[in-house]
């Protein structure tokens, strides 16, 4: 990459696509989010968003996206786009085209965010561990990561972890799997730890108590639930960062992440205090035989703004 080289890169949700250019002189610039519903298609609105940036002449890109990337076909999980690698290369002219899931790339940004960038919530305050990094994050979906030291480096992870069983850890929560389980014969972790995850909450528990549910968004659950305006997306809310402990402890486990955890994606950043006084840091420890180990294990909290245009930057040095 020479110095007058640009580059594209994008972070491709359920709902929005953000869009960058990257360049050695100025680095991530001209971001703008499109609605992925205004397009039909990924190649449509990569096109629109290089017009809207002036056509600059791009030869190589990096997409993060959210769905698992296995080999050419690339079909999302929360949204219509489809696409074949290879051909979205020669339509677009590009010399190459890399693409990651979404949160593999949210985890090659940890390493490039500064202090500032994160909120801790709880575990031990200075940990030097040389251990694997977990990240998890809720948006449209539920994102699963982590990051491997290897010498000076990380390596991260790519894989699939929001679409694991989710797991009960209370008689209500099993009532509100049983409600789901009408709709979804599998209830994955983000059927309940995600936006549609707290609509579906809210609709359980509105079912179990013989309440009619009204049409909400999970920002509006959300906002009910901090101010406890209602008493439904107040437990709604609660169970969701309950839920959502669960599961960032079990990644803890899993990968040995002892050094922290990470938490992403659009909706737990926005919860501000509210979610480091909720039931998530009581549950990310209640993992019984390994509750000390897990009271130690700092979880940060991923305040920057669009973290995984930046990660997915660096995978033109890992390619």
């Amino acid at each position: 990459m020479t110095s007058d080289d640009v580059r594209l890169i994008a972070d491709i949700g359920g709902t929005n696509a953000r869009f960058a250019l990257l360049s050695l002189e100025q680095g991530v610039h001209r971001q703008i989010v499109l609605p992925c519903a205004d397009y039909d298609e990924i190649v449509v609105a990569m096109k629109a968003y290089l017009g809207m940036v002036g056509d600059p002449v791009v030869k190589e890109a990096a997409i993060a996206i959210a769905t698992a990337v296995v080999g050419d076909s690339v079909k999302m999980t929360n949204h219509h786009w489809s696409f074949s690698i290879e051909t979205l290369k020669q339509q677009m002219a590009f010399d190459k085209l890399i693409v990651k899931n979404d949160f593999t790339a949210l985890a090659m940004s940890i390493p490039k965010l500064s202090k500032s960038d994160f909120v801790q919530v709880g575990g031990n305050t200075d940990s030097q561990l040389i251990t694997p990094l977990g990240i998890v994050g809720a948006g449209t979906g539920l994102g699963v990561s982590g990051l491997i030291p290897y010498g000076d480096i990380w390596i991260p992870l790519e894989g699939e972890g929001g679409h694991s069983t989710v797991s009960p850890s209370n008689e209500r929560e099993v009532d509100i799997i049983k409600v789901c389980w009408k709709q979804y014969p599998h209830v994955s972790a983000e059927r309940l730890v995600s936006g549609m995850g707290l609509q579906n909450l809210y609709s359980a528990i509105c079912e179990l108590e013989n309440v009619e549910p009204e049409c909400l968004s999970p920002r509006e659950i959300s906002v009910l639930g901090i101010s406890n305006a209602n008493p439904h997306c107040a437990e709604a809310l609660d169970t969701f960062c309950g839920l959502l402990g669960s599961v960032a402890g079990d990644l803890a486990l899993t990968l040995g992440a002892y050094r922290g955890v990470y938490i992403g994606g659009g909706i737990v950043p926005q919860l501000g205090s509210y979610f480091e006084q909720s039931s998530f840091r009581k549950r990310f420890e209640a993992k019984g035989r390994f509750q000390q180990h897990l009271a130690e294990v700092p979880v940060f909290v991923i305040n920057a703004e669009n973290p995984a245009l930046y990660g997915i930057g660096e995978a033109f040095s890992l390619s």
